[in-house]
């Protein structure tokens, strides 16, 4: 304001000593001509100062929820000036006179404000919620913005939304990126893990940006690349949250048994969590499992023994089970992952049944020795070591679907680096994955890597016996269950599937192939008098 107020004062001073030479000329008609001229140009000097003013900031921030407010001061920690705008605007004078306060951050109390304050090109982010409120943004900003500007959408939106509206701010000229932003608030502060998409001439521009506030690694390389074109990055970002959904339920699982098998205390099951995060299990979300279960009341008792067992979601997961439905990708552990979440939320029902249907084991395990306690612990971290692997197998193999499916040629490796640091599932093990990527991009399962086949190779004994003292005590253990009967499926050579397509053409004409004759389908007339019409659609 100082700087346009003192740019008005030098054009008064400037105007009043023309005037006054032209007072004093004999040819007055003309000077009166150039003055106009002068006058104009002398206009739009000022204007264009007043502009160059404004337009400070490097980048700019819709949406002060909290991940908004600390990705702007993380981006405000690395020397980049920030423009901020919200809906309510009375949020934005709040953050700026508290959080913000003495920072490079700028509040703009209107949209005409916030887009005039951004250097060119513009880039706008939005982390506001997905769905409609994105679209109406967008509708709202694209008449002040110029072709080559951008548009970044950095919440948790669906993919397929962010494919469309790149195609559709493309035709105006208008760049879009549908960036994957996970790390919860602590991340978004000191560091997340950024996956960009969009259109990939946006990349250089925010490149800068976007690899100086994500997560490093241990090796120093920023957790964020450019993942490719559409709705890649929130493509990423959605299996991401699935992954994360089944890691999840396998922790809680392991919980499960050593409370309820093994009958360890809190402080017991806090230790064990937090020796398993110091081998090949090292993860963000171990990491804090065993916080979890050493946190106590003011009173001495334990949190989490107050906690209702009903989980909630926001729909991420399933969106990446159902994805896998219409890829023909059998991402089981996720999508057995939300079926558990909707279960516990089940309460009046699970209380009807415990009452109705319960029942004792007639062998019930007994943890009598420490021995017995220590190698039920071993078996457990090999149950979860290995149905891990699997979970992590299904969600890449739903990455290398994106080709087939999109034309997007996702490099998975690089992926696994992006997940290093800063994210929820961020784990040691994600180094063993990019490696495997690394070494042989065109791995077609992780499965079948020489690494993760020999860690699955020295856990499948102990898998198989948690998987059977839950069944054998009545201890619901879906996710290991899964990613157990996935693993013998995956590698069995003979499956029973051969009757399913019995079944089919017996009662619908849907055909099959036969083993001698593959890629040739043909129809029974499996009754004598069913006829010889096949149906006319077959899918595999």
């Amino acid at each position: 304001m100082f700087a346009i107020i003192l740019t008005f004062i030098i054009l008064r001073n400037y105007l009043v000593v023309r005037c006054s030479s032209y007072c004093f000329s004999s040819s007055i008609l003309l000077k009166r001509s150039l003055f106009s001229v002068e006058f104009v140009l002398a206009g739009y000097l000022v204007l264009s100062l007043i502009l160059l003013t404004m337009a400070r900031a490097d980048i700019g921030m819709i949406g002060l929820a909290v991940m908004g407010q600390n990705l702007v001061l993380n981006m405000n920690d690395h020397g980049f000036t920030i423009s901020v705008y919200n809906r309510t605007v009375s949020k934005v004078k709040e953050f700026i006179e508290n959080e913000a306060k003495g920072t490079n951050i700028i509040g703009t109390m209107s949209l005409e404000e916030f887009v005039q304050s951004l250097k060119r090109p513009r880039k706008a982010m939005l982390l506001v919620k997905a769905g409609q409120a994105v679209d109406d943004f967008i509708s709202k900003l694209v008449p002040l913005l110029e072709k080559g500007d951008i548009i970044i959408d950095g919440g948790n939106s669906e993919y397929m939304d962010t494919d469309r509206r790149c195609s559709e701010l493309a035709k105006q000229g208008i760049l879009y990126v549908g960036t994957g932003v996970s790390g919860g608030e602590e991340g978004a502060r000191h560091g997340p893990s950024l996956m960009p998409g969009g259109n990939p001439e946006a990349w250089p521009h925010i490149k800068p940006i976007f690899q100086a506030i994500a997560a490093k690694a241990k090796s120093g390389e920023p957790c964020c690349d450019w993942t490719g074109p559409a709705g890649s990055g929130h493509y990423v970002k959605m299996v991401h949250n699935g992954i994360e959904y089944a890691d999840m339920q396998l922790i809680a699982e392991a919980y499960h048994l050593l409370r309820y098998l093994g009958h360890f205390q809190n402080d017991g099951i806090a230790q064990v969590f937090k020796e398993w995060n110091e081998g090949p299990l090292e993860s963000y979300l171990i990491e804090i499992t065993s916080h979890i279960f050493n946190y106590r009341n003011p009173d001495g008792s334990y949190l989490i023994d107050q906690i209702l067992d009903a989980a909630g979601q926001k729909g991420t997961g399933k969106w990446t089970a159902i994805c896998g439905l219409d890829h023909g990708v059998p991402v089981t552990l996720i999508a057995e992952a939300v079926f558990s979440r909707q279960l516990s939320s089940m309460r009046t029902l699970r209380s009807e049944a415990c009452r109705v249907l319960n029942t004792t084991p007639d062998k019930p395990f007994c943890c009598s020795s420490p021995e017995i306690a220590k190698k039920l612990i071993d078996d457990i971290w090999k149950a979860l070591y290995a149905s891990k692997i699997v979970s992590y197998a299904q969600g890449f193999m739903l990455l290398q679907q994106a080709y087939q499916a999109f034309g997007w040629k996702l490099d998975l490796g690089a992926i696994a680096l992006m997940w290093r640091g800063g994210c929820i599932i961020r784990s040691k093990f994600l180094g063993n994955i990019k490696e495997a990527y690394d070494k042989n991009p065109n791995l077609s399962n992780l499965l079948l890597d020489p690494f993760f086949k020999k860690v699955i190779d020295q856990c499948e004994d102990g898998w198989r016996r948690v998987v059977s003292h839950g069944a054998l005590n009545a201890i619901p253990t879906p996710v290991f269950s899964s990613a157990l009967s996935f693993y013998d499926g995956i590698k069995c050579p003979h499956l029973p599937s051969n009757l399913i397509q019995a079944q089919r053409d017996y009662f619908g004409a849907h055909q099959f192939e036969k083993a001698d004759n593959p890629g040739t389908f043909i129809h029974v007339d499996w009754t004598g008098h069913g006829g010889s019409a096949a149906s006319t659609t077959y899918q595999v």
